[in-house]
């Protein structure tokens, strides 16, 4: 197992995959779930959906979280199983309980929307801090969205900005884009004209143009020569 994680991080990945196989052919659930993955994504091998959800299972139902997470994601998507959003949640669940930050990240989001499960404004919000706790910056930015919008809690604009920052800070550009409004209205934080400038241009670069808009609009209308130098002085520094 050791020499072919080791060829599939060098890029080697026919040799991984003939490593792997008789291991996983013996019931080696860690194989089962790397063949699966490399089946998924087409490394070493021709992508063949269908053989990667039936490795990805085999792994599942012996508890490997790789494998459950993976096997959820065929299922949301649809790839070599029927796709089916109930399914997918369900194996969601496993692999967060067994605490994996994606698969944590990914079921407190079909838990805030009620996708392949009741809605849930309470359990969107546990997931979403277990999987900040690991760093996920979408969980975070949903954290800020979920107190913001008063989403089973009181509505506290502190906590929104706290966790936006949190997200922003990692390069989450929504994130960035609500904590710059935040900064613009001092909601949360302290209105400062230069903050908000400089988080709503690193949300525009990162592709939340169309979102940071109409701030951004209102933050330049509002900033002076030099604010407006500084803010983008800011946004062009690499992130700390």
């Amino acid at each position: 197992m050791a020499d072919a994680l080791a060829a599939w991080k060098s890029g080697d990945y026919g040799v991984a995959l003939d490593l792997w196989a008789p291991l996983a052919q013996a019931g080696l659930a860690r194989a089962q779930s790397n063949m699966g993955a490399a089946f998924l994504e087409g490394r070493g091998v021709e992508r063949d959906p269908a053989k990667a959800a039936a490795w990805l299972r085999l792994a599942a139902d012996q508890g490997d979280v790789g494998g459950q997470r993976n096997l959820a994601l065929c299922y949301y998507e649809g790839w070599g199983v029927p796709q089916d959003q109930v399914e997918a949640a369900a194996w969601y669940e496993k692999a967060a309980l067994q605490d994996d930050a994606e698969a944590q990240d990914m079921l407190s989001w079909m838990k805030l929307l009620g996708g392949g499960c009741p809605q849930d404004y309470p359990g969107a919000r546990h997931w979403a801090e277990r999987a900040a706790a690991h760093g996920s910056a979408a969980a975070m930015a949903r954290l800020g969205d979920i107190h913001h919008n008063a989403l089973g809690v009181a509505r506290d604009v502190d906590a929104a900005a706290r966790w936006w920052g949190e997200a922003a800070r990692r390069g989450h550009a929504e994130a960035q884009a609500m904590l710059g409004a935040a900064y613009l209205a001092g909601k949360g934080v302290p209105r400062d004209v230069v903050e908000a400038l400089h988080w709503l241009l690193r949300a525009e670069a990162g592709g939340e143009g169309e979102l940071a808009a109409g701030f951004l609009r209102e933050a330049q209308a509002h900033a002076k020569p030099a604010q407006r130098t500084e803010a983008e002085r800011r946004a062009a520094e690499k992130l700390r």
